[in-house]
């Protein structure tokens, strides 16, 4: 098929409708860190670092798109690990994805912590290296999760039922359509989470969470037992389901904290 005649065809719509939706899902979590990164720097730039943030995203993800085969290549063994007790295979996509997973547990739990003991940001100025700096932080992480946004949408559509340009036109619409949504509602989103304290905990909580997905996912790709038990990966829906779950918890505690208090 060529470039735009694919999208004469329903399957291509729905397979765009689709992975356009869990490619939102997958950037829940690219929200909430955004929210709270943003949040150190000054209020009227918060916006212009958030949209620079997800535009850095969409350009990931469209240059991995272009360059799938690296992408896939990255999953050969680079070297293996033979021990007793412990062995598998180090990949180039294993690498990455672990170091992300290292970043987000470093920057989680160093915010917890600023948090409990009450020490403020004092290193951050309002001028142009505060707002490249969060930006910075932001395109880190964004790299991480584009290769697992990738692989998602080249597991959802068919490249020999579309044909590589529409495939490809598919993967890069999504991509697009996707990021813009995420840029209208992560200001809302990142006003919520940094008016709530509770919300803003639970948020580092779930990008702790998300920390140890990474790890186990990046030593599952390699194969890597421990003691003869090959560390599984966590599924992703248990992990949104916990999220969603507490999320609403915390929505019932913030309702009942606004009751009066009744007379005794």
């Amino acid at each position: 098929m060529e470039f735009l005649e694919v999208f004469s065809s329903a399957n291509a719509w729905f397979a765009l409708l689709t992975l356009t939706f869990l490619e939102i899902v997958l950037g829940i979590d690219n929200i909430v860190f955004i929210s709270i990164v943003s949040n150190k720097i000054p209020q009227q730039n918060q916006r212009k670092a958030r949209n620079t943030g997800l535009f850095l995203a969409m350009l990931f993800r469209i240059a991995l798109l272009f360059g799938i085969q690296w992408v896939v290549s990255l999953n050969q063994p680079l070297f293996y690990i033979n021990q007793t007790w412990f062995h598998g295979y180090v990949t180039g996509q294993s690498i990455i994805i672990f170091l992300g997973g290292l970043f987000l547990l470093y920057k989680s739990v160093s915010e917890i912590h600023h948090k409990i003991e009450g020490e403020e940001q004092t290193d951050i100025s309002a001028g142009k290296t505060s707002i490249w700096g969060a930006v910075f932080q932001i395109a880190i992480l964004n790299l991480v999760f584009s290769f697992d946004s990738i692989l998602t949408a080249v597991g959802l559509v068919s490249f020999k039922e579309f044909g590589d340009e529409g495939a490809l036109a598919i993967m890069m619409l999504a991509v697009v359509f996707s990021i813009i949504i995420m840029m209208l509602f992560a200001g809302p989103v990142s006003k919520f989470v940094n008016e709530h304290p509770t919300i803003q905990i639970l948020g580092l909580s779930f990008l702790i969470l998300i920390g140890v997905m990474l790890l186990a996912e990046s030593s599952h790709l390699g194969h890597f037992s421990l003691f003869g038990q090959e560390v599984g990966v966590i599924p992703k829906g248990y992990l949104y389901f916990a999220i969603f779950f507490s999320l609403m918890v915390e929505f019932i505690n913030m309702k009942m904290r606004k009751r009066p208090k009744s007379s005794s």
